[in-house]
């Protein structure tokens, strides 16, 4: 396109608009002076507000103009009279003109009843007459915003809100307004108003390069149109793209998408900010230090915000910004933005492969629920998520033009492992499943005819880079390849033809498991994508479909395990010395703690007795330690129990206080319990108020051991979860053979082997006996009964 040349050239937009602006200054001038027509006229001056003000007028961007006048001065019917020969020039010219007669007192009233009008007048600057009216009106609104931030503030948030339903976030819009959609120009002119108020200062450097990439797109605008229009609609996209350089326009719209980000970030970040100040400076009489709530890890909240303690060495933790992450989701709360820059500038990066901490916590991430979008975009625009995630700059911002989607690929894929997390309790493996939503359209690149087989590929490096076992990484990369085949299959197929379910059962290697992984993922993708995408009858035809294939696939049964025979210890003298038999023999537990990974490894050997396994993971509890896994094995009259647990406070598990505080709740001392149920009631839970509902479920697996009734327990993940169960076991009167305990994404998948003190499986009653009292003390919310396991 001629003259896109000078389009492009880096600087030329704020160059071309200051241009624009001084031209449109030097004419207005001499309007001025012919107006005047040769007379000087004190207390009166013509000034601008909006674009002109600010110097980013566009080449087609009307006139804001204001004629200011002293009351003292020029009398009414003579500011009229001069208020035409100003006017009439300018709407001879062809210019767009908004214009007002004002004096500084009504300057100051419409202020006061108006927002919009106020945050306009902030800017107002002189363009010809007497300076100092204008300054007396500059300085009398910008002194009555900030005497009124207190009372403003509210109606700000409340406006901005409204201004958002309404237009949309401009990140994720096939046709966006650039001014007032989220994340648009006018948020540019929130962030100089809450600065303007002197409550906290506004972000630099990356929100004004995005402010001025915005600015340059809506003058491609106005010069393909040739009109002050601020919206990209799908017929001037291409021709904008190739104005500023771009080869099509999908590239613009990733860029569009990318500044808007930036910009409603630093936004919500800033507003957030000033509430904060505001609220600080009334509740607080004099200064004092900052109040930091404890959160583990070395993190802490702290105005809303999590941050980074003081001593918190980032430098030599990589698991770092994975923590904090964790944190801030569960909490609700976001990173603040010294935190994120802490930890993208300083964090080492992860080991490769991915230690397996690093993917626990990484499923813990993506199961988070809600509280993840907000944490998630912070870590993307500091670069962390690149750094987990290389292929992840394939995708972000990246525009879908289908009208039944309503995010962009990157936010569609966050979208559809929060909706995933919402489906987990009754799932095997849901770190799998919010992996293979997060993953399932990574695959949407340029050039790409084939998006699942793209993506299938590209999940392989991912989840090769992350370490996960062969059997794991082939499920999600087969979920990610397969992700579309099911609904395919039961909107265009009969799901009664044996041909459909050989395919279907083709997809999934035959297993039940990842027909059930694959059904989830089938619903997280549709209801992310938006209302259109996922109705009754498509879910109905689905459902059919599952129906019909799962009379053809093998019955998946949960979690593999080993049983109580398999686990038992061939010997214990191999493990133990005559000096630990010596203490056992006094009824004093063998307890060894080993650190590995970022995890602690706790070995506790003890005579075997009814609630050991509830007490010892009490006390874990207490003391502040969290339990990813476990193994509990009785043998011979002994318990030889293996417990894998992270440290929030940093500290290490202290093998010597674990046994002795063993001993004394043997002994009926229930002191060293004491601290876990304050610490219960002070934690926050895993999901905000907003995230999906925890929920339990019990069942008997038949078959699963001959040795023992088998009892799989799924429940969302507390501190004292596992306690509740083991002292729910012990009021049933089992004993625990072994337990294989595990936590996934936030959820429990706890396995038990329990026979009859004297041995043997529990009769029928007794199994559900035992069920309905691990139910009650996991919340009350019905299981299976064995019968329907």
């Amino acid at each position: 396109m001629a003259g896109s040349r000078g389009f492009v050239t880096p600087g030329a937009g704020a160059s071309r608009r200051r241009a624009i602006a001084e031209h449109s200054r030097a004419w207005l001038e001499q309007v001025w002076d012919e107006a005047c027509a040769g007379r000087r006229l004190d207390g009166v001056a013509l000034a601008a507000v909006g674009s002109l003000a600010r110097g980013d007028s566009g080449p087609r961007s009307d006139l804001d103009l204001v004629l200011l006048h002293h009351p003292r001065g020029l009398p009414a019917s003579g500011v009229s009279a001069f208020a035409d020969r100003l006017w009439y020039p300018i709407w001879d010219s062809g210019a767009r003109l908004d214009h007002s007669v004002r004096t500084v007192a009504e300057c100051r009233a419409v202020a006061v009843a108006d927002l919009t009008a106020a945050v306009s007048l902030l800017d107002i600057t002189c363009v010809a007459g007497d300076p100092d009216v204008v300054a007396a009106a500059r300085s009398t609104v910008a002194h009555d915003w900030r005497a009124s931030a207190r009372k403003r503030l509210p109606e700000v948030q409340e406006a901005v809100t409204a201004r958002y339903a309404r237009h949309g976030d401009l990140a994720h819009l096939v046709e966006p307004d650039l001014k007032e959609a989220r994340g648009g120009l006018r948020d540019m002119a929130l962030l100089r108003a809450l600065a303007a108020a002197w409550l906290t200062d506004r972000p630099h450097g990356d929100v004004d390069t995005a402010y001025g990439r915005l600015l340059d797109v809506r003058d491609a605008i106005h010069v393909v149109t040739g009109r002050d229009r601020d919206r990209l609609g799908r017929e001037d996209q291409d021709a904008c793209a190739a104005l500023l350089g771009h080869p099509d326009a999908d590239a613009l719209l990733t860029e569009v998408s990318s500044a808007a980000r930036v910009i409603a970030y630093a936004a919500q970040t800033t507003l957030r900010r000033s509430l904060q100040s505001q609220q600080a400076r009334v509740l607080r009489v004099r200064p004092r230090r900052p109040q930091l709530t404890p959160l583990g890890y070395g993190l802490y909240r702290h105005d809303g915000e999590v941050v980074l303690g003081p001593s918190t060495a980032v430098a030599s933790d990589p698991l770092l910004p994975l923590r904090a992450a964790v944190v801030a989701a569960r909490n609700g709360l976001p990173l603040a933005p010294a935190t994120l820059r802490n930890l993208a500038e300083h964090a080492p990066p992860l080991p490769e492969p991915w230690p397996q901490l690093a993917r626990e916590l990484f499923a813990d991430l993506l199961a988070a629920g809600p509280g993840l979008v907000p944490v998630w975009e912070g870590l993307d625009l500091v670069g962390v998520i690149e750094r987990w995630l290389p292929e992840w700059a394939g995708v972000r911002c990246r525009p879908q033009r289908s009208p039944v989607h309503r995010h962009t690929v990157d936010r569609h894929l966050v979208e559809t492992a929060v909706i995933a997390s919402g489906m987990l309790p009754d799932l095997d493996r849901p770190d799998l499943l919010v992996l293979a939503a997060l993953l399932h359209d990574i695959g949407k690149l340029a050039g790409s005819s084939d998006h699942s087989t793209t993506g299938a590929d590209i999940a392989a490096d991912v989840v090769a880079r992350m370490g996960l076992p062969d059997v794991d990484a082939t499920l999600v990369v087969r979920l990610v390849r397969e992700h579309l085949t099911l609904v395919e299959l039961a909107t265009r197929r009969d799901p009664t033809d044996p041909a459909t379910v050989a395919v279907l059962d083709e997809a999934v290697g035959g297993s039940a498991q990842t027909l059930e992984l694959l059904r989830i993922l089938t619903e997280a993708d549709a209801r992310a994508a938006g209302p259109l995408a996922w109705t009754d009858w498509r879910a109905g035809l689905v459902d059919r479909l599952c129906a019909r294939a799962g009379q053809v696939l093998e019955p998946s049964f949960g979690v593999a395990v080993a049983g109580p025979v398999e686990l038992a210890l061939a010997s214990l003298e191999e493990h133990l010395t005559g000096q630990h038999l010596e203490q056992l023999a006094m009824g004093h537990p063998v307890v060894s703690v080993e650190t590995l990974g970022g995890a602690h490894r706790v070995q506790v050997v003890d005579r075997d007795r009814v609630g050991l396994f509830a007490d010892t993971a009490g006390l874990l509890g207490s003391m502040g330690f969290g339990v990813r896994s476990a193994r509990v094995r009785t043998h011979e009259g002994l318990a030889v129990n293996e417990w894998w647990v992270d440290s929030p406070g940093g500290e290490a598990p202290v093998a010597e206080r674990i046994g002795r505080d063993l001993v004394r709740v043997a002994a009926g001392d229930r002191g060293p319990l004491a601290k876990l149920d304050r610490r219960r009631a002070g934690s926050a839970p895993h999901h905000p108020p907003s995230g999906p509902p925890s929920r339990a479920r019990v069942r008997e697996l038949p078959g699963a051991s001959d040795h023992a009734t088998v009892l799989e327990v799924r429940a969302a993940d507390r501190p004292d979860l596992l306690r509740h169960i083991g002292l729910a076991l012990a009021r049933a009167s089992v004993t625990i053979r072994s337990a294989h305990i595990s936590t996934r994404a936030g959820q429990a998948l706890d396995t038990f082997y329990v026979t009859e003190f004297a041995g043997g499986l529990l009769a029928p009653a007794r199994s559900a006996h035992a069920i309905a009292t691990i139910i009650e003390a996991c919340g009350g919310v019905a299981g299976a009964h064995p019968s329907n396991g």
